[in-house]
Formats: C-alpha cells, sequence, structure tokens
C-alpha cells in the first residue's frame, strides 16, 4: 500500500524567523510519528535553519529546485549534491511557476531529474495542464507528454525513487479546486501510463500527489480517491494548524 505523502511548498515566503517558527510548531506536533510522510520545503536561503528546527521527527526537508550540473561556472545556482549536504531528501522540479515563468521545458526537467536521482535525492516532478487546454480537452494530452519528456529514459527502479504531483495550473493559488473526480481521473490516467511505460508492479507503487488549492476543508475528500496518494501543497502549508489538517485528512 502506498504511504500518503504531504509536502509543503512555501514558495518565496517567510524570512529565517518566521521559517524556523513554523518548522518548529510543525515538527513539535508530528514528531516521530510517521502515519503520513511529511515535508517541508522551504526557501533555499533558509534550508540549514528549518533542518535545524525539523531534527529529531519525521519531517524531510525538501528544496524547491535545483541545477542539473554537478558544479560549475553557474552563478545563482545550486546543485543537487548541495541541497543533500544540508540535509535535504527532496527536491521539487517543474513546478509550474518554473515552466511558466521561467520556460522550462519537459528536458530541463529530465535533466534535472536524472541529477537529483543520481545525487540521492527524491525528486517531486510536477505536471499539469492550463485553463485553456483543458477547456480544448487536451487534459490528458499534455500531462502524459509532460510525464514522457521530464522521465525520459528513466528505468522502473528509477522511476521508484520519484514522485510525480499533478498540479493544474489552473487551480494553483486560485482557490478553485479540481473536483475530486476531475483530480482521480488525471491520476488514474497517469498510473495507466506507468503501467504501459513499465509494469503494473512498478506503476502501482509510484506515488502521485495532488496540487492546487489543497486545504484543510477539501483535502479528505480528495485523498480518499483510490489514486491520489498525498498533496504538493502551497499556501495553505504557511500556516502550522492548517498544514497539519491537512495531514490528519491523510490519515
Amino acid at each position: 500500500m502506498r504511504k500518503k505523502f504531504i509536502a509543503g511548498n512555501w514558495k518565496m515566503n517567510t524570512n529565517a524567523a518566521q521559517g524556523v517558527e513554523l518548522a518548529a510548531a510543525l515538527a513539535k506536533a508530528i514528531g516521530s510519528s510517521t502515519d503520513v510522510e511529511v515535508a517541508v520545503c522551504p526557501p533555499a536561503l533558509y534550508l540549514s535553519a528549518v533542518g535545524a528546527a525539523i531534527k529529531g521527527s519525521s519531517i524531510g526537508l525538501g528544496a524547491q529546485n535545483c541545477h542539473h550540473e554537478a558544479k560549475g561556472a553557474f552563478t545563482g545556482e545550486i546543485a543537487p549534491a548541495m541541497l543533500l549536504d544540508v540535509g535535504c531528501k527532496y527536491v521539487i522540479l517543474g513546478h509550474s511557476e518554473r515552466r511558466q515563468l521561467f520556460h522550462e521545458t519537459n528536458a530541463d526537467v529530465n535533466k534535472k531529474t536524472i541529477a537529483a536521482l543520481a545525487a540521492g535525492l527524491t525528486p517531486i516532478v510536477c505536471v499539469g495542464e492550463s485553463l485553456a487546454e483543458r477547456q480544448a480537452n487536451k487534459t490528458s494530452d499534455v500531462v502524459r507528454e509532460q510525464v514522457q519528456g521530464s522521465l525520459a529514459g528513466l528505468a522502473g527502479e528509477q522511476i521508484l525513487k520519484l514522485v510525480i504531483a499533478y498540479e493544474p495550473i489552473w487551480a494553483i493559488g486560485t482557490g478553485v479546486v479540481a473536483t475530486p473526480e476531475q483530480a482521480e481521473e488525471v491520476h488514474a490516467d497517469l498510473r495507466s501510463l506507468l503501467t504501459s511505460r513499465y509494469t503494473a508492479a512498478v506503476a502501482d507503487k509510484v506515488r502521485i500527489q495532488y496540487g492546487g488549492s489543497v486545504n484543510a476543508e477539501n483535502a479528505k475528500t480528495l485523498l480518499s480517491q483510490p489514486n491520489i496518494d498525498g498533496a504538493l501543497v502551497g499556501g495553505a502549508s504557511l500556516k502550522a494548524d492548517g498544514f497539519l489538517a491537512i495531514i490528519n485528512g491523510a490519515k
């Protein structure tokens, strides 16, 4: 059975003190509980401080991006091994904001995914369609193309070491949430794609998170769907009570 995985993407929010306070509150509430896998992904500047605040708890530390090269003259970039060095276990890759605002392609995400896996990190690879694409009934085509491109060349054993996050762009930060049925349909389609690319056994083990205005009120219903294995949470992860409610909804 796939363990539910709830990750908080803090994006470009909090300062050092706020991040530590939030992380400490979560660590105190969650402690060593392992019923649900939990991660927090603060801004890169605060990874070490937040990592110290969650030390001793079962919460994992994640980054929001990385570069695909191991080292070199890439001013402003962060290598996967550097993230590992400061205690990261996870890294979010291909988030729609990276794809839209910074023009990252499937090929870019693919290189980063391969590099992150090689370094020993667990990539959370994001895919999702725009409102126009959904209205044009292109959701399946778009999401499948993103998965195939972002995970190109990966073997079955590598796929088992990553997480996929379905994040419909039209639902991110808008307050609009895909219905449980809409989300489940895409998640089931993704699992079918993994089955055809690999095996049913591999597909059955890969966790697929949902992201897009997940909150305390809708989490339990979304997470009760058979192919939704967790949530990648944005704004609602910035308040301890709200994030904890989502985690409880996964139990």
